[in-house]
């Protein structure tokens, strides 16, 4: 049975009918048990199936300090959550407390952390006791010594022994459970089976892992730990991590490539486990787990290997969304990896992205980082650039748009119109504005940098928190980062190009006369909305004029934001984004703008064109947005793109997608994620949601099954132009 779109697919899975599951472009390279696997954790049956911690805390813990509460929920939860082991699953660990999907730390209730991506390569190539070796080492000269409470914490290094101890126990309940499988298995071949699941558990992550299988296996069960505590790191650089295990074992004849396929394989389906448990807003595929492949090293070497292509081939065959996936690509970037990534876009869901190395390492170094961290760079589980392993990542999101239309007697916090007699003076007055609102935001960031939940486990692989004897949120980490993010730049860009145009320019009405049309939604001056609408050449078209306004309004942000890059022990690097800001029930007094959106219209996401302003096709889009200097930008900023599927069809179709990635690698892009779907498909998506379970798109920097998505978050993804290449 050969499935080619999305309604057939998704019925099929839906049905459980486990037999035979074959990729929307019919490739198969997997086994029909790993598929069967794969169908049934994408039908929601593990997630649907979770419940709350039955632990709780010991009374007694309320008189001990949040970091000791935290390990002995840790203890709780490795003692206590139930395992999960699926007939022939090639790696065991599983997250199966619902606290966890809920963004929860289980047992002790307190908020858990994503937006970072931490050290899991330390702990495949050392291993938790030399990790443990290294907190009593760190803890021996800290007895003893009194020191001020903001220096040190002092029972931070007990709790991470502490977490340590709970990842042990829960890794002997597994094992244990293993070997009884072992013990009662039907057959001789089941038998093995189970053996080999167990010895490739047996001494990781405790000792270094000397295996492809058992580095991987390490990676998921810390991770899965991680993730059982309620946090939600990214994995970062798997092929990084992994690709020379791999080499070396196809070297030596243990493995070969197809042994290694299944096991990544098992590797996606495990880390969609959650499905079904809980339907979020923004869709339930966000738990910010993002996977990073290619690039450079720290040494300036390729990044290209076989766990780079093994991951591309599971990604196109089993269309899993959960592990968004970003490629490092530049102009040194063979073509064939081009090809392939255009290969896996086009089939649709927005799971692969790219990010260009020859703008994001630049503008890194140029920011403060050695070249060697800034090769390094991975993201946060998100989209936003980041050193992995080393940094304690937060943001700070502020509405761009709201300043302007204050400052133009727009609302909602300012309804008098200033009496200025030329563009530059309005420019400068919002300008002034905007100054004055980062000022505030950043000492708004001053005064509670500190704050957080405690975070002993996760403290333990972010390289700086031992040595420091400080965790994630209490400036432990090597680098703290703040970053400092505007939504609604291109709107805001918009409206200074109407502005100058029809009061300053072309004088067609004065600013009052502007504003009052805009106040009341362009009501009743439907045809003056539109001529404005219509008529106005908008950023995203590759238009100079657009352009150069949008360049003007960057530049002068990122001068403002550059003023505070180092401020109280804290990187703050400038960026972009909306994160959902551009749907109007994210602002209840939100008013249209001067460009001729009204109040309810989805506006610009990221650093993406206004919806329906990009009129001149993907290049042009392409352009406008690598009009700008992006070493100014050091976290960067997306681009979306939605591409109509009969544009990439046939070997031409994927030629012309890969062409369109190497243009914007060659233009100066940053990060560019693409969605190959049309908007017919998810107008049928939103009334036939049980028809398209599976149907993945891209929000941001992750990605979320369409039919999960709150109806504002959907009309976020059908508004993007529909693209032909």
């Amino acid at each position: 049975m050969q499935l080619t779109d999305h309604r057939q697919a998704s019925t099929y899975l839906l049905d459980h009918n486990f037999g035979i599951v074959v990729s929307k472009n019919g490739v198969k390279r997997l086994s029909d048990r790993t598929r069967e696997l794969a169908a049934i954790a994408l039908a929601g049956t593990h997630g649907k199936s979770m419940k709350p911690a039955a632990a709780i805390l010991d009374p007694s813990y309320k008189s001990k300090s949040l970091n000791l509460r935290y390990a002995e929920a840790c203890r709780l939860a490795a003692e206590t959550a139930p395992l999960r082991i699926l007939d022939g699953e090639l790696l065991v660990g599983e997250a199966t407390l619902l606290e966890a999907v809920l963004h929860k730390t289980p047992i002790c209730s307190v908020q858990s952390t994503s937006h970072t991506t931490i050290d899991f390569g330390r702990v495949i190539q050392d291993g938790t006791r030399a990790i443990r070796r290294s907190i009593e080492s760190a803890m021996a000269p800290a007895q003893g010594v009194t020191l001020l409470s903001d220096d040190v914490e002092p029972d931070l290094y007990e709790a991470m022994l502490s977490c340590i101890d709970a990842l042990h126990l829960r890794h002997r309940r597994y094992v244990e459970e293993l070997d009884v499988r072992t013990e009662r298995a039907a057959t001789p071949l089941e038998a093995e089976h189970w053996r080999a699941v167990s010895e490739s558990l047996l001494s990781v992550p405790e000792y270094p892992a000397k295996t492809f299988r058992q580095a991987l296996q390490s990676l998921w069960f810390t991770f899965a730990f991680e993730r059982l505590m309620g946090n939600w790191p990214g994995i970062g650089r798997i092929d990084l991590i992994l690709g020379p295990f791999l080499d070396r074992d196809l070297a030596a004849g243990i493995i070969t490539l197809g042994e290694a396929r299944e096991l990544l394989a098992h590797f996606w389906i495990k880390g969609c486990e959650w499905i079904g448990a809980r339907a979020h807003e923004s869709g339930d595929a966000q738990h910010y787990q993002n996977i990073v492949l290619g690039g450079v090293d720290s040494g300036n070497n390729q990044v290209l290997n076989n766990v780079t292509w093994l991951v591309l081939d599971v990604v196109e065959e089993l269309h899993i969304s959960d592990f968004p996936v970003a490629v490092r690509v530049g102009k040194k970037t063979p073509k064939n990896l081009f090809r392939r990534i255009a290969e896996v876009q086009r089939l649709g869901g927005g799971i692969v992205a790219i990010y260009n190395d020859d703008v994001v390492i630049p503008a890194l170094k140029r920011f403060g980082y050695t070249t060697e961290e800034a090769r390094s760079y991975a993201n946060d589980g998100c989209w936003e650039v980041l050193i992995p392993g080393k940094t304690a990542f937060s943001y700070r999101p502020f509405d761009a748009l709201k300043i302007l239309q204050n400052t133009i007697g727009l609302g909602p916090d300012s309804y008098t119109v200033p009496d200025l007699n030329s563009f530059e003076r309005l420019y400068s007055h919002f300008i002034s504005d905007l100054d004055k609102a980062v000022g505030k935001i950043q000492d708004e960031i001053d005064s509670r940098f500190t704050d957080g939940p405690p975070s002993p486990l996760l403290s333990i692989l972010i390289d700086g928190c031992i040595d420091a004897g400080r965790s994630y949120y209490r400036r432990g980490a090597r680098f703290s980062v703040c970053a400092l993010h505007a939504g609604g730049l291109p709107d805001v860009a918009n409206s200074l190009l109407a502005i100058k145009h029809y009061v300053f320019e072309s004088r067609r009405w004065d600013m009052s006369e502007f504003v009052h049309m805009a106040r009341n939604d362009w009501s009743p001056h439907e045809n003056e909305r539109l001529r404005v609408w219509n008529e106005s050449t908008l950023y995203g078209n590759d238009d100079p004029d657009a352009d150069a306004m949008f360049v003007r309004l960057f530049n002068d942000y990122t001068d403002i934001v550059s003023k505070h890059s180092h401020r109280c022990g804290a990187y703050r690097p400038a960026g972009i984004s909306t994160f959902g800001r551009e749907v109007s029930d994210f602002f209840d007094d939100r008013s249209a703008t001067v460009f001729g959106k009204r109040r309810e219209d989805i506006l610009a996401p990221n650093m993406s064109p206004t919806p329906g302003s990009d009129r001149r096709g993907p290049i042009a889009a392409i352009g406008s947005y690598c009009s700008v200097d992006f070493r100014q930008l050091p976290n960067g900023t997306p681009l979306d793109l939605k591409l109509s599927p009969a544009t990439v069809r046939g070997e031409g179709g994927v030629d012309a997608l890969a062409s369109l990635l190497r243009t914007f690698v060659e233009k100066g892009g940053w990060y560019l994620q693409v969605d190959v779907i049309d908007t017919d498909t998810l107008r049928d998506a939103q009334k036939n949601p049980e028809m398209y379970p599976n149907l993945t798109v891209r929000i941001s920097g992750w990605s979320a099954r369409f039919a999960t998505l709150s109806p504002e978050w959907q009309e976020l993804v059908i508004a993007r132009t529909e693209q032909i290449l």
